[in-house]
């Protein structure tokens, strides 16, 4: 438990500091330092990225780095993504949905790895005339993000803010502090969401929840403080080769024969559900490519 406690403040620091990232790591140090079963870590860890988070927001917005109207409407969507993520993890086995949380460690490992520096800096300057929080939002592009993101954080736990602040900078034109400071206040609302969806099948251990949740809160103090003195861009990539590590272990150990069976049998039982979704999710990602492709070329 002192192993896992330390992570904690570690989780929360990164939260702080760059508004998302150290909560990718709650599940794997509830599961294997603190010995708790999958889906009770999954919950156990919407309460501490939650927590965490809010108060992290606080320590943002006093700096004017939240913008609360862009925010809550990525965070509309990504309440409803996360509600319904958390309602289908009932529906699929722990080990499956540890393994889809590695896969999706490894994405975020390689985002943090190769993002181009150069692009990020261009991102996060701006000059004094130019708003933080600007008026005009691609509110499509927004929401269908917001809710692809809010289903990742509803299925494995993770406030998805390593995906939350490339999109906030990218779509929104916000300046790095503000898509930090926005982007924990989105994890804030898709947490609350996501426990929400996990309600009907809740099981956590309260004296390890508070004691994470408390030491990770702790942790956001010090990275909000850091944000000012610490480069991001260093420390994002160090990181990422941890994630890259820990998600490639993460697979290595669960992917089995038994979870090969669990697989195929959620697939048969499921299978219309499934190809309904998948249906759904492919006319969505058409969708965005035909927007992507549109505005690439108005830009030539």
């Amino acid at each position: 438990m002192l192993l896992a406690s330390v992570f904690a403040i570690i989780i929360g620091f990164l939260l702080g500091l760059l508004g998302g990232g150290g909560s990718i790591l709650t599940v794997p140090v509830l599961v294997y330092l603190a010995d708790i079963s999958a889906k009770s870590a999954i919950a156990t860890s919407l309460i501490v990225v939650g927590c965490t988070s809010l108060i992290a927001t606080y320590q943002h917005a006093r700096k004017g780095y939240v913008c609360w109207k862009t925010g809550a409407i990525f965070g509309s969507a990504g309440m409803f993504g996360a509600f319904l993520g958390g309602r289908l993890t009932a529906y699929i086995p722990g080990a499956l949905l540890l393994v889809l949380l590695g896969i999706i460690m490894l994405i975020a490992a390689f985002s943090m790895i190769l993002k181009d520096s150069k692009q990020s800096d261009d991102t996060s300057s701006c000059s004094s005339e130019t708003p933080i929080c600007p008026l005009q939002l691609p509110v499509l592009a927004i929401l269908f993000d917001g809710f692809f993101l809010g289903i990742v954080t509803g299925l494995v736990g993770v406030g998805g803010g390593f995906l939350l602040v490339p999109a906030l900078a990218h779509l929104a034109k916000l300046p790095i502090h503000a898509a930090i400071g926005t982007s924990l206040f989105i994890i804030t609302l898709q947490s609350t969401a996501a426990l929400a969806g996990h309600a009907n099948h809740l099981d956590i251990d309260p004296s390890v929840t508070l004691t994470i949740t408390f030491l990770a809160i702790i942790g956001s103090f010090a990275g909000a403080s850091a944000s000012n003195y610490i480069s991001a861009n260093y420390l994002k990539r160090g990181f990422g080769y941890f994630v890259l590590l820990l998600g490639s272990y993460l697979i290595y150990k669960e992917v089995n024969q038994t979870i090969v069976l669990q697989v195929h049998t959620l697939i048969k039982d499921n299978r219309e559900f499934i190809i309904g979704a998948s249906s759904v999710v492919a006319f969505m990602l058409i969708y965005r490519l035909w927007a992507w492709l549109h505005t690439r070329s108005n830009k030539i």
